[in-house]
């Protein structure tokens, strides 16, 4: 930690990563440590700085902060970093971490104003629901102005005086950018799979079932389409509402999990346990694929209350319907 005077800590950081940054945000990516992957809020230095440097605002994830300061190679900035309690920039946002308080409260704590001669702060565009800036100005004599959507075009943000194409404005949400999310949400449902499992071995035991090899990789596919299919193809699917999107995929795996069983020509289970499919598969595909609505650039935060108020209650409905089905099906064969 360096002491710019005796009031005032700043904390030099380097624009290269070390290979414990690379493995950390590879481990992030896969859902280990992601809760607590986060640098201490406060003031920090790119190169050598001075009074008239610009002021670069990120969050506390140390992700959000290791893609900047990376990008921030050549120049000499500062770092303001807010304490969004480990949370990205634009999620922060929408919760309010990455807020006015927060903002204002970090630029009296580090004492900015007597850091910098100049009175203007260069804020991720990401983060803007979360920011009221003429709150900000009020309040601190601040000006805010927003940066690009990415981080590698803040060199020539700066370099332009500032300003912003309507490129660096465009936010995309490629197929790569969709790819990347995917690891942790497929970790993610390792626990609920592993309760799922031990369920289906304990009514096997108790003579309910047999439940086999057919569950578990339909169950598993089911997971993938969800978790990994649907969000590859998303803008190729038909539909708005990520949970539909999801649901039809699913139903395309049910086809075809019965399909793969015989049906419609030999079929190897009774009706009544293809019908189940048909009922489970696709909202559990629905359920994963509506996990990627708070990561895009698809839909709003009212956008996703509205989708969750109606698809959960249909999809609790169909699974339980499903399960009821399947469960009559091990005592009557239809």
């Amino acid at each position: 930690m360096e002491i710019t005077n005796r009031e005032i800590q700043v904390a030099k950081t380097s624009t290269e990563l070390t290979f414990q940054d690379i493995l950390g945000a590879w481990k992030v990516r896969w859902g280990i440590n992601r809760m607590n992957y986060k640098v201490e809020p406060g003031l920090y230095s790119v190169g050598k700085p001075d009074s008239n440097s610009p002021v670069m605002v990120s969050a506390n994830y140390k992700l959000s902060f290791d893609m900047l300061r990376k990008e921030l190679k050549g120049l000499n900035t500062w770092i303001l970093v807010l304490d969004t309690k480990g949370v990205n920039v634009w999620c922060a946002a929408g919760k309010g971490t990455f807020g006015t308080q927060e903002l204002l409260n970090r630029i009296a704590i580090v004492q900015l104003a007597k850091v910098v001669s100049h009175r203007t702060l260069v804020l991720p565009q990401l983060g803007a629901p979360g920011i009221s800036a003429h709150e900000v100005t009020k309040y601190s004599g601040f000006k805010v102005i927003y940066g690009p959507v990415k981080a590698k075009d803040i060199p020539s943000f700066i370099h332009s005086g500032m300003k912003a194409t309507e490129d660096m404005r465009t936010v995309r949400f490629s197929t790569y950018d969709r790819l990347v999310l995917t690891p942790v949400e497929f970790v993610g449902t390792f626990k609920v799979s592993l309760m799922i499992f031990g369920i289906l071995f304990l009514l096997n035991i108790l003579g309910v079932g047999p439940f086999g090899f057919v569950d578990f990789y339909a169950y598993m596919g089911v997971v993938i389409v969800g978790c990994v299919l649907t969000p590859v193809l998303l803008p190729w699917i038909p539909g708005r509402a990520f949970a539909w999107k999801g649901w039809l995929l699913g139903l395309i795996w049910a086809i075809l999990v019965n399909v793969l069983n015989g049906w419609p020509t030999v079929p190897q289970y009774s009706i009544l346990r293809a019908l189940g499919y048909l009922l489970i598969l696709p909202p559990v595909s629905a359920y994963y694929a509506m996990n990627f609505t708070g990561a895009s650039t698809y839909t709003s935060f009212s956008g996703v209350l509205k989708e969750m108020r109606v698809a959960i209650p249909a999809m609790i409905i169909s699974i339980f319907l499903g399960a009821v089905i399947i469960l009559v099906n091990n005592f009557i064969i239809l």
